[in-house]
């Protein structure tokens, strides 16, 4: 908190900009924006829905929560459904108005926000052109992806060119859960949030090792949200089939233990025991504090205490509140900003 020395940056929060609201309520073929009892606007679209608090689409409630928690920047990407659930030439005007309208919240808030670019994903060479427009024109730190597009998950060949862009580019993808091409399973329980997110990174995470894609790319960075979804529980067991399968080995120049090993994970789950198991799996040098803010299931507060109340060394801990972020987004903080 004020006064502890620490630097605080929460690299997985979520924000709709006000003119991405007013074109989903000005049209939208999967998504419907409505108010409930209460007054909240609601967000519906297929498998779940996000119940929008102030700091959705707020930037005074934003930095009012973030004072609050002690938060000294953050990372802001759109969050679900994303833009690519729309037709093509409605996902590229969107992705115009959200990178557009995140360069301008960076201007405005230079000491308190960085943006990652909404991408029209299921026209991958057309979000390959927008991603590089994001970064190079409008100064955006990377791009967040989604684990499937439209059922189709993001390692297949054709979104190779998003991967290509961010190689040259040298800034990171956060990959970010979605829906699972299965969700009719899930549509319980809210499901799709509990579980089915992290399965979808956890597929995804093994499917870009497995299948090559950073073979191919070798300098590609990857974050990947919720800790890595089930994967530093399971990645011994890719491993261990990796080697035992012989339709799979020899696939890869590595092993794949060292291609999970060299991915970022947030620290988006909230359990001290998860939180040192998936340091143990990257080390401290690759988790970076996350909150899920403002989701209902999101805790900006808690995010950062959890990780000041490990057992770790006060080195590790400054690392994940901060250090990993500024080196990682090349965030170069001007005197007295922190």
């Amino acid at each position: 908190m004020e006064g502890d020395g620490l630097v605080r940056i929460d690299c997985h929060t979520h924000f709709y900009p006000a003119g991405y609201l007013r074109e989903i309520e000005r049209r939208s073929d999967h998504v419907t924006l409505v108010r409930d009892e209460a007054g909240n606007l609601v967000l519906h679209y297929a498998g779940d829905y996000n119940v929008l608090a102030p700091a959705h689409h707020s930037l005074e409630a934003r930095v009012e929560d973030m004072a609050r928690a002690g938060i000294d920047m953050a990372i802001l990407s759109l969050t679900t459904p994303g833009i690519h659930v729309e037709r093509p030439d409605r996902a590229r005007a969107l992705a115009r108005v959200v990178n557009e309208q995140f360069a301008e919240i960076q201007r405005t808030y230079p000491h308190r926000f960085r943006c990652l670019a909404t991408l029209p994903l299921e026209t991958p060479e057309v979000a390959a052109y927008e991603l590089e427009r994001a970064v190079r024109e409008l100064g955006l730190v990377g791009a967040m992806v989604f684990s499937n597009v439209n059922g189709r998950p993001i390692d297949a060949p054709e979104f190779w060119p998003v991967f290509e862009a961010a190689e040259a580019l040298d800034v990171p993808l956060m990959i970010h859960p979605t829906a699972p091409a299965f969700a009719d399973y899930l549509s319980d329980y809210r499901l799709v949030a509990l579980l089915g997110f992290a399965y979808d990174t956890t597929m995804v995470a093994v499917r870009m090792v497995l299948g090559g894609v950073l073979d191919r790319f070798p300098r590609l960075t990857v974050i990947q949200t919720h800790l890595g979804g089930t994967l530093p529980y399971l990645a011994e067991r890719v491993q261990r089939g990796y080697r035992a399968y012989p339709e799979l080995r020899g696939r890869l120049q590595r092993d794949p233990m060292d291609y999970f090993r060299e991915m970022y994970l947030d620290t988006v789950l909230f359990d001290p025991a998860c939180l040192l198991l998936g340091l143990a799996f990257v080390g401290e040098d690759r988790l970076l504090l996350g909150s899920d803010h403002p989701h209902q299931i999101g805790d900006i507060e808690r995010a950062p205490r959890v990780i000041e109340e490990l057992p770790i060394s006060p080195h590790a801990k400054r690392k994940i509140l901060a250090d990993n972020a500024l080196r990682l987004f090349r965030i170069l903080p001007a005197h007295g900003d922190f």
